[in-house]
């Protein structure tokens, strides 16, 4: 049977073991395959939290109007004439929108209206009357400008890593040290011609990154190009909306200020989205087909915020979100917008590598803790209860406060580490038991055995002295039975009488040390405690009695002539315990008690008595029940002792 302390200390050391592995794999990990695992996981969090704080809808009503399939097929191919978008965004004026924000990028100068092409002919050609004429053709690039002034218009640049490009920008004060030592940074910018970004309100970035996983989970609040900092779109949209002349970047708060808005401002600038469900958008989208032939409602647009953008894929802005591979860039935008009109803005907390790594071993020491001093159910419950605790927690600090704590490394540690302990006590517990079922099974009542097993600290293999009754039993003229038997014949009889017999010992409580021969050494009070295990012992041999006397006559046995059992029975203090070397160990029992026993079991040829009971169990099981037999010299033991049998 295996050390008690092996058995806690191996587990112990496996959790310890499994507890650094884990946190040495956090520390050496690439940040990028931790956030391929962390980043769906923060968007169950966020899609949770968002649930549960029932924010109110921004008092600003943004609508998108969709550049769908429809209107390629009802209104024009793709790419429209800047003449063709300034009907566009003249429909949309008339509603008298708040702030028109269009995800389009305006790039160069028109070169397709009749103006354009005039003035590129005349310069082909050195002919400055065809460069006059442009001045009196239509100018997709003067229709649109004068578009984008009956609206407080947004328009959009992207990022361009290979030019050195740059557009006008609002304002960013920075107040204190500020640090964003993470914001996205390009070496210049693409954007729409001077004329269009002159005549529109505000301007901020396209672009949407995509993760580790090229899914888009974040919006850019600000990027840098050229060593300039500029605001994305969905910002742009805030600032324009709110009538602010600039931002303020606050060091010492880590926020941007809009107006009177402020926001937390991370070292990336980056807006984590709250992932939204496609079919859950609370967003109005309206067909530009439908603005295009005036089927739309006016008052819908009114005091709103319009995004322009397109669902069609020959406009190229398709993403892959969260929940969704193909959503418009422009629905992003609008999404950003509404998320930041709530003022959420989560955000990982201060020294979040710490709290991480810390959250991984709280949690790993906790579940080592349950899987070692619990039984295996309560144990299983108690890490599951610590899981919900830290999913619950992660998502009721991603409401409030908004910050975002990852709750799948430490419900992965607590899970892995209460596997590894559970599995080695698995395995040392099916080791114990093998050992004690071998061990007592041949010795033992069934149910005995299992309560040994279910509990191995009920037995003291090392040896203990304690009070037992010892019952010995022997068949009367074996020798001559053996010498007139067939070997087969005699060894099916034996069979058959030891089943019987230790069948009735296990059933009183007794133990089966020993089959020797023809005798059956057994005892009682061992290997667990027995009340009145001499009553037991003595009622044992009285039922042996009857059924070896029933056994000897059946008809299949009368022919062997089997003789009468004799059974010895004696109370007193034995050392019990394992015996023998490594490879053969055996339970079994030392002292006066099993010797008297032996002896009295063979004065019963003398005394012509099958029961033979020693004074320790006599007195102990009341005089008054038994019947004297006389005394009896002891051999060997030179000592003489009043023996007695039960009355009949």
């Amino acid at each position: 049977m295996p050390n008690p302390q092996l058995a806690i200390r191996t587990p112990l050391l496996g959790g310890l073991l499994a507890t650094a592995v884990l946190t040495a794999a956090l520390l050496l990990a690439p940040q990028e395959i931790l956030n391929r695992a962390i980043e769906p996981i923060r968007d169950i969090i966020l899609r949770t939290a968002a649930a549960f704080m029932n924010k109110p809808p921004p008092a600003t009503r943004v609508v998108v109007v969709d550049i769908d399939s429809r209107s390629l097929d009802e209104v024009a191919q793709w790419p429209w004439p800047r003449e063709l978008v300034a009907q566009l965004v003249d429909r949309i004026s008339a509603a008298e929108p708040s702030v028109v924000a269009i995800d389009i990028l305006f790039e160069h100068a028109d070169a397709h209206s009749p103006a354009a092409l005039a003035r590129q002919l005349g310069a082909r050609l050195g002919r400055n009357d065809l460069t006059a004429l442009a001045e009196t053709l239509p100018d997709g690039d003067k229709r649109l400008s004068a578009a984008f002034r009956t609206a407080a218009v947004v328009l959009g640049f992207v990022l361009d890593p290979a030019s050195r490009g740059s557009v006008p920008a609002p304002p960013i004060i920075a107040r204190g040290q500020v640090d964003l030592s993470d914001i996205w940074r390009s070496a210049g910018v693409i954007g729409p011609p001077d004329e269009l970004v002159q005549a529109a309100r505000g301007i901020g970035a396209l672009a949407l990154p995509g993760d580790a996983s090229a899914i888009v989970r974040r919006v850019p609040l600000l990027v840098a190009a050229g060593g300039q900092p500029y605001p994305g779109l969905a910002l742009e949209s805030v600032r324009v909306l709110a009538g602010a002349s600039s931002y303020i970047v606050d060091g010492p708060t880590e926020t941007i200020q809009v107006g009177d808005r402020q926001f937390a401002l991370a070292p990336d600038a980056m807006l984590r989205l709250a992932p939204v469900v496609a079919t859950e958008r609370n967003l109005p989208i309206v067909s530009a087909a439908d603005i295009m032939t005036d089927r739309f409602d006016r008052a819908a647009l009114a005091k709103s915020v319009v995004m322009i953008g397109g669902s069609a894929p020959e406009l190229g802005g398709l993403r892959p979100t969260s929940f969704d591979p193909v959503t418009p860039s422009v629905l992003v935008h609008a999404d950003a917008f509404q998320q930041l009109m709530r003022n959420y803005v989560p955000r990982q907390p201060p020294f979040a590598p710490a709290i991480q790594l810390g959250g991984v071993l709280i949690a790993a020491l906790l579940a080592l803790w349950a899987a070692l001093r619990l039984r295996p159910l309560a144990a299983a419950i108690t890490v599951a209860a610590l899981a919900a605790i830290i999913w619950g927690a992660c998502i009721a600090l991603a409401g409030k406060p908004q910050l975002l704590v990852d709750p799948l490394l430490p419900t992965t540690a607590a899970f892995v580490v209460f596997a590894v302990v559970s599995t080695l006590h698995f395995a040392i517990t099916q080791q114990r038991e093998a050992r004690v079922r071998q061990r007592f099974e041949q010795h033992l009542a069934p149910q005995v055995v299992s309560l040994i097993v279910s509990d191995p600290n009920l037995v003291k293999l090392s040896g203990e002295r304690r009070e037992i009754t010892a019952l010995f039993t022997d068949i009367e003229g074996f020798t001559t039975m053996t010498d007139r038997l067939g070997a087969e014949e005699l060894v099916s009889l034996l069979d058959r009488y030891f089943e019987g017999v230790t069948a009735i010992v296990m059933k009183h409580g007794g133990m089966i040390d020993k089959l020797v021969g023809d005798a059956v050494h057994a005892f009682f009070n061992a290997p667990l405690d027995q009340a009145e295990h001499w009553r037991h012992a003595i009622e044992c041999g009285i039922e042996i009695r009857q059924w070896t006397e029933a056994f000897r006559i059946r008809p299949e046995n009368i022919a062997s002539a089997m003789g009468k059992t004799r059974i010895g029975i004696e109370t007193g203090d034995a050392v019990v315990g394992d015996v023998g070397i490594r490879a053969k160990l055996d339970y079994t029992a030392h002292g006066n008690a099993i010797n008297i026993a032996a002896r009295l079991e063979a004065a019963n040829k003398e005394l012509g008595s099958t029961i033979c009971i020693g004074a320790g169990a006599a007195t102990r099981y009341g005089l008054e029940h038994l019947k004297p037999l006389g005394k009896v010299q002891l051999r060997g033991l030179n000592m003489e002792m009043a023996v007695y049998e039960p009355k009949e």
